[in-house]
């Protein structure tokens, strides 16, 4: 069986028993990055499998074989990626598709998600929301990629890279409005920080600062009860 693991995005506390287990009885683990797997497992002390690769953008369609291979052989394999779900913005989801074409057995193990946590982290509405990945570059892509939310209700949510923060946020100030957000780094970790606010406020804030880390952006949705009023006091 082919086990889907969850790993933490920054507490190692936050991997499950399951998730343990499965790690222990692997014949092998397809991971984003070897290094950074083979950390964790020593942090637990849990021996090195017989065959541990490396299954990323870039090599997915060439390792897919070898995973399925070692399915159709009965073996126990773990997909993991170096933190939250493997196929949420990361490799797995064509390994997952493969598997269901060919009726081999899969399972989730939960575990930490980005997603989740910045969404509660935010303070902004929980009912609904759109997980968007990451946003384009260029920018018009940009205001395109956010132009295709101006009218949905539902809170936003993405992953950017921390030199992208200003810009980003910029462009969804451009497209949406002056609307509530958050901005959420290095989530679960020792340095975790939350900012809250109206785009235009934090716009001001990351403007010109370097910042290290993984970063989720939250954003209301289309709705006057999250947009800025005149005189309305900023948002901590």
């Amino acid at each position: 069986m082919l086990h889907v693991v969850a790993t933490p995005i920054g507490n190692l506390g936050d991997l499950s028993p399951r998730a343990l287990e499965a790690f222990r009885n692997a014949y092998a683990i397809a991971c984003e990055d070897t290094r950074r797997t083979w950390q964790l497992l020593s942090h637990f002390s849990i021996p090195r499998p017989q065959e541990m690769f490396s299954y990323r953008q870039g090599n997915e369609e060439r390792t897919e074989g070898r995973v399925i291979a070692m399915l159709e052989q009965g073996h126990e394999v773990v997909l993991c990626s170096d933190g939250g779900y493997p196929g949420i913005s990361d490799p797995g989801y064509r390994l997952l598709r493969a598997c269901a074409a060919k009726g081999l057995q899969y399972d989730i193990i939960p575990g930490a998600c980005a997603v989740d946590v910045a969404l509660l982290m935010s303070a902004l509405p929980t009912s609904s929301y759109t997980f968007r990945g990451f946003p384009p570059r260029g920018p018009g892509a940009l205001r395109n990629w956010f132009a295709a939310d101006a009218a949905s209700p539902h809170t936003i949510i993405c992953y950017e890279s921390p030199y992208r923060i200003a810009a980003t946020l910029q462009a969804a100030l451009d497209v949406l409005g002056d609307r509530e957000a958050a901005v959420c780094l290095e989530l679960t970790k020792m340095h975790e920080r939350v900012t809250r606010g109206y785009l235009s406020d934090l716009v001001r804030i990351f403007e010109g600062v370097k910042e290290k880390g993984e970063v989720a952006l939250v954003i209301a949705g289309s709705n006057e009860k999250f947009r800025r009023a005149e005189g309305a006091n900023d948002l901590v």
